[in-house]
């Protein structure tokens, strides 16, 4: 299940959206030229749960700016790719709903609680952790709660068959988060962050309507 747009068009233009992801595309080609290779500029500027728990300097920079830079990192090109798909259909209408400034703060608060998240569940690790999925998720997690019922369009693989069709986000999303919480708990393994994306999602779900407070003239199509 791959989503590739969603049908819940929104006035205000997504300047914050497509400046993180143009940040993260110029990020990932600096990866690819790093002099040392793109493990040791991951291993540099990732999110080291040992270190953020510790509060142990291990890398060049302190583990406090590991928690912002890690989340601007990919490890390849379906990786980057991926997320950037999630947050150029989803993002756009939760920074309408929030607004610009607040927007920023709301997509970096919910990469700090995923990392950390992430961090608590296994904190003598010294792997890094790294991709904007984890804020991403928060992004998620407040999509489902503001358009539960907007559309979006879906390629659904069937074996050999491939066929696209609209699907409620409450599904979409929900399924996504079900795949999360299930791999979290159940040790999904694959070298991914399962437990990031729990904590941003939650984070998100929980927290964007006080991002919303006091302002008017929201989008409601999908209400």
């Amino acid at each position: 299940m791959i989503p590739y747009k969603d049908d819940n068009p929104t006035a205000t233009p997504p300047y914050v959206t497509v400046s993180i992801i143009v940040i993260n595309c110029l990020v990932f080609v600096y990866e690819l030229i790093y002099p040392s290779g793109l493990r040791r500029f991951a291993l540099d500027y990732g999110a080291i749960p040992y270190s953020l728990v510790s509060f142990r300097r291990i890398q060049p920079i302190s583990p406090f700016w590991t928690i912002f830079t890690s989340m601007f990192i990919h490890g390849g090109f379906l990786h980057i790719g991926g997320n950037m798909l999630f947050l150029w259909i989803f993002g756009d209408n939760i920074e309408a709903e929030v607004g610009h400034l607040r927007f920023i703060f709301f997509y970096l608060l919910c990469g700090v609680v995923a990392v950390y998240t992430f961090a608590l569940t296994d904190p003598a690790s010294i792997k890094p952790m790294i991709g904007a999925s984890g804020a991403i998720a928060g992004v998620l997690g407040a999509y489902i709660l503001l358009f539960p019922r907007a559309q979006v369009y879906t390629i659904i693989f069937l074996g050999i068959f491939v066929q696209i069709i609209k699907l409620p986000a409450l599904v979409v999303i929900g399924f996504w988060a079900f795949l999360q919480f299930l791999n979290g708990f159940f040790g999904g393994g694959g070298g991914i962050a399962w437990f990031a994306h729990v904590g941003g999602f939650l984070f998100g779900l929980l927290t964007v309507k006080l991002f919303m407070s006091g302002r008017k003239g929201r989008i409601r199509r999908w209400r």
